[in-house]
């Protein structure tokens, strides 16, 4: 039976996607004659306080050889997730969501479709679509001033920079990440001119403010950047000196807990005799919640008590990071581009639309990034459905989505199911934020690229196991040149790529803290790097990787041949996992060659008479 409906194809469901509030909504069936008569309705239910579901009425619009097709436009007016399927009201038969997000028929209730309505208003930064960032962690990237004293005492400073970051426990049992390598702001800002040749646009940086480890997650004064790294003043300097590039500086904004070693809480004694830990009466105690029911006697974020969990809806702390003069609008007025939150999943969505009040008053093109690891359009959280992507709060997440699918898939994953995961998400996200969704294939958070393509899995085995591991000889071959394959799919998704550091360099690393060693900077490995910079060239010159609609013609064999639709351009994808070389058809007519686990791009001009030009990019 052929595919009844398909919400992916452009011929059953219009637009592509999310929608504005008010727009209207065009579907259509194709039902075999061999069903006998129907009369199909849509039935579309809108997830909130009634979830009653209401049925469309579908008027026949046609015929095809064996097939009858019926249509209805249905206008969605408010923000949310609507859900639908297809009655036939005839035996109890319905059409639901079936294996490659086709209708099947069924007697029984099945998955639905998804469509998600975001606020008619909801722009993002145009400054950040078709650019490139790269993630910097700033304690391993570059050290620009040597040898330079430890500011506090408990710091362990680490003069060889091809040693591995410590990962034994201490006398406790515990992990308090001493150890620090020296990288600075002086270190970024010398780097500027390497980075500006990858075509890098934008710098996102883990924490940079005063914090008592290494990571920099357990904050200790929000408005003042970590001594190691430098001073404000050096942050302006950096800041202005990266404009001058073209390169915009994104910060790392932790905002769900502080650190116990805190001017805030100082349960460590290092701020003095305040803080709300020491003092019942401390203008901070608000921000805290102490119970004895609580390890260490306060909430505290997963049970770690050096990070006591913050109250976000305690109006003092929201005054302090979202007021005028606030956290936000400290450092964006130093220079910042943005800000990214962590765990934005586990923030309320009020004091997120918050922080966006806060970062869009210095300027609409200001960015609001948030990390979340799923869809961030069905994620639940503080007993409802988040909404922080509807328009009112992030302007778009981090897109691990996209990194699963991509990995899985240079590694052997069937193409049609990595296809058919990243359309999910391009259909989930409003085009607002898939548009500046952050694509990349390892984080400071996750197993570096190289070692999951090339390494064997960790499978939940521990820092000992992990620890001295890399992938040498044919093994490390193969996997630069996935690597590469790889980079290139994220590069050309919706969305902006974002390098993480050494990644194009080949540098491994399975988890924290192993993912996280200093950059290479002796490193003889240059094969990724011209790549990327040819990679981000052509995102600069191709407006279709600004905006362009996602569509894929071929996903089988190993085989990803997809487009990407602009107003005045269509860029044609088409990456080759295979061990031989193919000869794949284009939507011009026209044939192109395509190396084994290589890839090539076809740029050409919309219109009668298109000017074709090749990136096929060794």
């Amino acid at each position: 039976m052929s595919c009844l409906f398909n919400s992916y194809d452009p011929y059953f469901k219009q637009p592509f996607g999310a929608v504005r509030a008010g727009q209207t909504v065009h579907l259509t069936l194709c039902i075999p004659e061999e069903l006998g008569y129907v009369d199909p309705h849509l039935v579309l239910q809108k997830e909130g306080k009634y979830d009653v579901p209401v049925h469309y009425r579908m008027k026949f619009d046609g015929q095809t050889p064996h097939q009858n097709h019926f249509s209805v436009d249905v206008v969605l007016g408010d923000p949310g997730l609507y859900f639908y399927y297809f009655d036939l009201y005839t035996d109890f038969r319905r059409i639901v969501r079936g294996a490659d997000n086709c209708g099947v028929v069924s007697w029984q209730e099945g998955e639905s479709w998804q469509i998600t309505v975001y606020e008619p208003d909801f722009q993002t930064p145009e400054c950040i679509k078709g650019k490139v960032f790269y993630q910097i962690f700033p304690d391993r990237f570059c050290e620009g001033i040597e040898n330079k004293p430890m500011p506090f005492p408990d710091r362990l400073y680490q003069a060889d920079k091809h040693a591995e970051p410590f990962w034994q426990p201490n006398e406790t049992g515990g992990h308090l990440n001493e150890d620090y390598f020296g990288g600075d702001l002086e270190g970024i800002r010398i780097k500027l001119p390497y980075l500006r040749e990858m075509g890098v646009d934008y710098l996102y940086l883990n924490p940079i403010f005063e914090a008592h480890s290494n990571h920099r997650y357990n904050t200790a004064d929000y408005l003042n950047v970590d001594p190691l790294l430098g001073t404000n003043e050096e942050f302006e300097v950096l800041c202005r000196e990266a404009a001058k590039y073209g390169i915009g500086i994104v910060l790392d904004g932790v905002f769900s807990h502080t650190g116990s070693d805190s001017r805030y809480f100082n349960r460590e004694g290092r701020y003095g005799e305040g803080g709300a830990y020491r003092d019942p009466n401390s203008p901070y105690r608000s921000w805290y919640d102490f119970d004895p029911k609580y390890k260490g006697g306060y909430r505290s974020w997963w049970g770690f008590e050096t990070l006591p969990e913050v109250n976000e809806e305690t109006p003092s702390f929201v005054e302090f990071i979202t007021g005028e003069g606030g956290v936000i609008d400290t450092w964006l007025r130093r220079g910042a581009a943005g800000f990214r939150l962590d765990v934005a999943d586990e923030l309320p969505d009020e004091f997120i639309e918050k922080i966006r009040t806060a970062v869009k008053r210095v300027s609409p093109e200001k960015f609001l990034l948030g990390e979340v690891w799923e869809d961030a359009t069905t994620k639940f959280g503080f007993d409802h459905r988040r909404t922080y992507l509807l328009g009112k709060g992030l302007d778009s997440v981090m897109n691990y989505p996209f990194k699963n699918s991509v990995l899985d898939f240079v590694k052997g994953k069937p193409a049609q199911q990595a296809a058919n995961e990243i359309l999910s998400i391009c259909e989930h996200y409003p085009a607002p934020a898939i548009n500046t969704a952050l694509n990349f294939l390892s984080t400071h958070d996750t197993e570096r690229a190289l070692t999951v393509i090339a390494d064997e899995p960790a499978n939940g085995r521990g820092r000992e196991w992990q620890s001295g591991r890399s992938v040498t000889g044919e093994a490390y071959e193969e996997g630069m040149l996935r690597l590469r394959m790889a980079y290139a799919i994220i590069y050309t998704l919706p969305g902006v790529p974002c390098l993480y550091y050494g990644d194009e360099i080949g540098m491994q690393g399975y988890r924290d803290p192993f993912n996280r060693a200093f950059f290479c900077w002796d490193s003889h490995e240059e094969r990724l790097r011209p790549v990327l910079a040819q990679l981000a060239q052509l995102r600069h010159s191709c407006e279709a990787f600004r905006t362009g609609e996602l569509r894929v013609l071929r996903a089988e064999d190993g085989i990803l041949h997809y487009q990407r639709i602009g107003k005045a351009e269509t860029a044609e994808i088409i990456v080759n996992r295979s061990e031989h070389i193919i000869v794949e058809p284009l939507a011009s007519g026209k044939h192109t060659e395509v190396n084994p686990m290589g890839f090539t791009i076809v740029v050409e001009e919309n219109g009668h008479n298109p000017n074709h030009s090749y990136y096929d990019i060794q």
